[in-house]
């Protein structure tokens, strides 16, 4: 009969055929053998964890080195486009921004391999044990099964959790935004003070600081991302000179684009796009200012109250609804008339 014929082992196999003693080459199976088979397995898998982290890693410095080289790319752009050219204390800033985008992606990339080697750890390692269970002949039906029932709880209860984990993956990988930027998430927008793979921490003009889930995140609109543009529509009464009109809003919007202020810089020339709208009480005049990131609001409120002194040393109207009321005595005779904003 033969004693190793569960498992063909061949040490078990070996020393039964020499000795002929089932006891010694069952003890021999169990006490060498099978502990050699499993140091093997873990051997293999420690191996392979390590193959799979250097690529991780490999994968990680090429993340990094394509995302400096676009920041790279684009600032030299924006450089021979004469954006920053014009702007002395901006190239500084604009190497300081240079600067801590690379660091943000780095860390960024860094995070995004911490999780994937984590991930392939636990999965390479769990398989290993349970293999080595098997050479133990311990039965892992029961434990599979268990294993199986736990894992579909977990998943009904904690599909929100992974959905948010997922989304906030993505989100490194796709590096939508980054601390201190500018973003409408939809319910809410503000400044991001803080990202983690669950959720997204955002400041409003309020103060008032939001929480949000990376899964429940549908849309995001990036505001200051590289530049930002500033949209006016000036409103002019219909009985002023339109040329005229504009002629002004122009030498207010480039008078500022010269002074270049530090909190509202203009990178291009503004530009006059004509009449937008023939407005039930106005002329609408478009003016479009490219500003740096960040910086529209700032810019928009500055060329609105130039444009104000400006209009009111030309003459020009800014209109405004208004409204003649009629009043009548009982004999409806008429005994006044007014007219009011």
């Amino acid at each position: 009969m033969d004693i190793c014929d569960a498992s063909q082992d061949f040490i078990c196999d070996w020393v039964y055929d020499l000795t002929g003693n089932a006891r010694l080459a069952e003890i021999v199976d169990w006490v060498v053998e099978r502990p050699l088979k499993v140091l093997v397995i873990l051997l293999i898998a420690y191996l392979l964890n390590r193959m799979v982290h250097r690529f991780i890693a490999g994968a990680e410095e090429r993340m990094i080195r394509d995302r400096d080289r676009k920041l790279v790319e684009r600032t030299a752009e924006e450089v021979e486009d004469g954006r920053f050219t014009r702007f002395q204390h901006k190239a500084l800033e604009k190497a300081r921004d240079l600067t801590q985008n690379a660091e943000r992606s780095k860390q960024r990339a860094q995070t995004l391999g911490t999780v994937l080697e984590s991930a392939a750890t636990l999965t390479i390692f769990g398989l290993a044990i349970l293999i080595s269970l098997g050479e133990l002949d311990i039965s892992l039906g029961p434990l599979v099964a268990g294993a199986g029932i736990l894992g579909i709880a977990l998943g009904f209860g904690a599909q929100t959790i992974v959905r948010d984990f997922l989304s906030g993956t993505f989100m490194l990988v796709e590096d939508q935004y980054g601390v201190g930027d500018v973003v409408d998430l939809g319910d809410a927008a503000g400044i991001v003070e803080e990202i983690s793979l669950r959720t997204t921490r955002i400041r409003d003009i309020n103060g008032t600081v939001w929480y949000f889930p990376n899964g429940e995140i549908r849309r995001v609109a990036n505001q200051s991302y590289t530049w930002a543009r500033s949209v006016l529509d000036i409103a002019v009464a219909y009985g002023t000179d339109v040329d005229e009109a504009a002629r002004v809003i122009k030498e207010v919007a480039d008078s500022l684009w010269r002074e270049e202020l530090e909190t509202a810089t203009i990178i291009e020339e503004p530009e006059i796009w004509g009449v937008e709208e023939l407005a039930d009480n106005a002329i609408m005049i478009r003016l479009v200012v490219k500003t740096g990131p960040g910086e529209q609001w700032a810019a928009s409120r500055e060329i609105r109250r130039r444009i104000k002194k400006a209009f009111d040393q030309a003459g020009i109207v800014i209109p405004f609804p208004q409204r003649t009321i009629w009043v009548e005595d009982a004999d409806n005779m008429l005994i006044g008339a007014g007219a009011a904003p």
